[in-house]
């Protein structure tokens, strides 16, 4: 099985453009007591994403503001198959590590296809605090969140860590497909998970490849 760039439903963002940066402002008005006594945080989880009852997963490590997803099943790409992506959005880029080429693809980032980390979501119109709930295993708090982005009305549940502010579920009410982590641990990342391999030759792309493995 492969799955492929063009696949938006595979993506984890789904229309969801979340910033990976971690400042106060993301930070649900209804939720931490402390905001400003939560620094950036790094961590790793198993992350799993439902769409029509059909799963797919992938390990995430975070740090600041780049991101690194290894996936069970390899993208394809028009050089080959990726089973690594890094997103830098200190540079805008996304990063696809082929290899059995020894290339590194990089495409601009497109800010519909993140992962979402932090609560606040692109044309949020109300959010209601459901309550005290659990999700990977830790304390969260629930809230029921309506937006209207780019003119499409949507419906989520979202799973807040209490600790961190980092989302740990969320799940439309709209449409059939959710994402969750099954772990999740708060521990500093290797830098060089999110730089370019030694020995790897970086190749420019203006548009995320397509088509099925």
């Amino acid at each position: 099985m492969r799955i492929t760039l063009g696949e938006k439903a595979w993506r984890w963002g789904l229309c969801l453009g979340f910033v990976l940066w971690v400042g106060q402002e993301s930070m649900p008005r209804h939720a931490m007591a402390d905001a400003a006594a939560i620094s950036p945080v790094e961590f790793s989880g198993s992350l799993v994403k439902t769409v029509k009852g059909k799963q797919y997963r992938a390990q995430v490590f975070a740090k600041e503001d780049r991101l690194r997803l290894e996936y069970k099943y390899a993208i394809r790409t028009e050089r080959g198959y990726a089973a690594i992506e890094i997103i830098r959005l200190d540079k805008s880029e996304t990063w696809y590590l082929l290899a059995q080429q020894k290339e590194l693809l990089v495409t601009g980032l497109d800010p519909e296809d993140l992962l979402p980390i932090r609560p606040t979501l692109p044309g949020e119109r109300e959010r209601i605090l459901v309550g005290d709930a659990t999700a990977a295993g830790r304390v969260t708090q629930l809230f029921e969140v309506q937006t209207d982005h780019n003119g499409r009305v949507e419906r989520f549940y979202e799973w807040v860590d209490l600790d961190t502010g980092v989302v740990l579920k969320l799940v439309s009410r709209d449409r059939e497909w959710s994402f969750e982590y099954e772990r999740f641990r708060l521990s500093p990342q290797p830098a060089y998970y999110f730089e370019e391999p030694q020995g790897y030759k970086k190749r420019m792309t203006a548009t995320a490849p397509r088509g099925r493995g």
